[in-house]
């Protein structure tokens, strides 16, 4: 299934860390014209997991529904899984 590059998609991420700990579920939107970090934060933890260091330890998650941005600061490290749960609208 292709999607356009400038498609709306909303997230639901969900960070597991090392001991168990979770954090979320954040609700993020994610567009060409509204950005959010919710794209990087998944692409920067699979470079991570691949062996690259970590660049990055800030994330802006720009919710639409609460009008609210989450701002999450993490350190790769600790984080054992980023789950994402996307979904798509035109």
């Amino acid at each position: 299934m292709q999607i356009p590059n400038d498609a709306l998609t909303n997230h639901e991420v969900t960070i597991c860390l090392r001991g168990g700990a979770v954090l979320g579920p954040y609700h993020a939107t994610w567009s060409q014209e509204s950005a959010s970090d919710v794209r990087e934060l998944s692409i920067d933890f699979e470079h991570f997991l691949k062996g690259e260091p970590q660049q990055r330890f800030k994330y802006h998650l720009h919710d639409t529904y609460t009008n609210s941005v989450h701002c999450l600061i993490l350190k790769f490290e600790d984080v054992t899984g980023i789950y994402d749960n996307v979904k798509l609208r035109s």
